[in-house]
């Protein structure tokens, strides 16, 4: 073979080479551990204890658990081109750093049914469209329903500070109450295990543990008048207000200093009963009267130390 011809065929032995390594995914060492990490995180959100429950009488329960499980697994792993708007597709390249996003907020509820039982049947029928992780019974029993990584459908239309969507950053607690009775010693007990256990795995901020009432002004009165969240402060789960309130002064702004501290003021007299269902308890009024306006000062400090 001429000189000539051996060279021009060692340049198009090159260029082939050189085009074949711009194909290759220069990526492909980071996507497989993104891979494997993504497994690894399959695995967390989809596993779950198996809790033994009491005997009860038979539920028809037509729970779609496991379907949904498989949607979300569906949906973490999709990864490839995006068409926007504009005509540009995105390109996927996956890093390596990342794990799943963790609740910051724990909502306290209660059940406003007659049984464990009950509200177990109502969490497992599609037709009732909510849920909650948890569900704790008067003798203290902890039913969890759903793994913590995973958005139940508790908090409904609901707001805090700026947060409009709580059931995508919360734990949902349900306790087995219907609204006019003492919550039980076993009860409180359980509960405030289990919110010790939320608050030590995902590092929730104390003032994070609040109830329905509180991002539901108007619509939700639970948990009940009844509920002893100073008991819960005092634990850690919430703030509660100094012993001896002092003097809110002259120029202080009831409105904006409830807003501040998280509540939906659009409609003022709900947030304020709602505030006092949480703070005063022995009256759930819209009166402003000289101990709600300093009690209403004193969390507003707190919140924002």
């Amino acid at each position: 073979m001429p000189l000539t011809m051996t060279k021009n065929f060692y340049y198009f032995i090159l260029a082939l080479v050189v085009a074949s390594c711009a194909t290759k995914n220069p990526h492909k060492t980071t996507e497989k551990a993104y891979d494997q990490q993504l497994k690894t995180l399959e695995q967390q959100i989809t596993s779950k204890e198996v809790q033994p429950i009491p005997p009860v009488a038979p539920l028809s329960i037509d729970s779609l658990y496991a379907q949904q499980l498989h949607i979300v697994k569906d949906s973490i792993s999709k990864i490839g081109s995006t068409p926007l708007v504009n005509g540009i597709n995105t390109q996927w390249i996956g890093t390596v750093n990342f794990n799943l996003r963790k609740p910051s907020f724990v909502i306290i509820h209660h059940t406003a049914q007659d049984s464990l039982e009950q509200t177990i049947n109502t969490f497992t029928k599609v037709r009732t469209q909510v849920s909650a992780h948890y569900v704790i019974s008067e003798n203290g029993k902890v039913v969890q329903m759903l793994n913590d990584y995973l958005r139940a459908w508790h908090a409904g239309n609901a707001t805090w500070g700026k947060n409009t969507d709580l059931n995508s950053s919360s734990i949902g607690i349900e306790l087995d109450n219907n609204g006019f009775e003492p919550f039980s010693e076993a009860q409180i007990n359980s509960l405030v295990a289990l919110l010790t256990k939320l608050k030590k795995d995902y590092n929730i901020p104390t003032q994070n543990f609040i109830g329905h009432a509180d991002i539901a002004p108007g619509r939700k009165q639970d948990p009940s008048a009844l509920f002893p969240w100073k008991t819960l402060a005092e634990k850690g789960f919430g703030i509660w207000q100094d012993e001896i309130l002092e003097e809110a002064p002259f120029d202080f702004k009831i409105e904006p200093a409830l807003r501040i501290i998280g509540y939906n003021t659009k409609n003022l007299s709900a947030a304020i009963m709602s505030f006092k269902l949480h703070y005063i308890q022995t009256d759930t009024s819209p009166t402003l009267d000289r101990k709600t306006i300093d009690t209403i000062y004193s969390i507003y400090k707190k919140q924002v130390q």
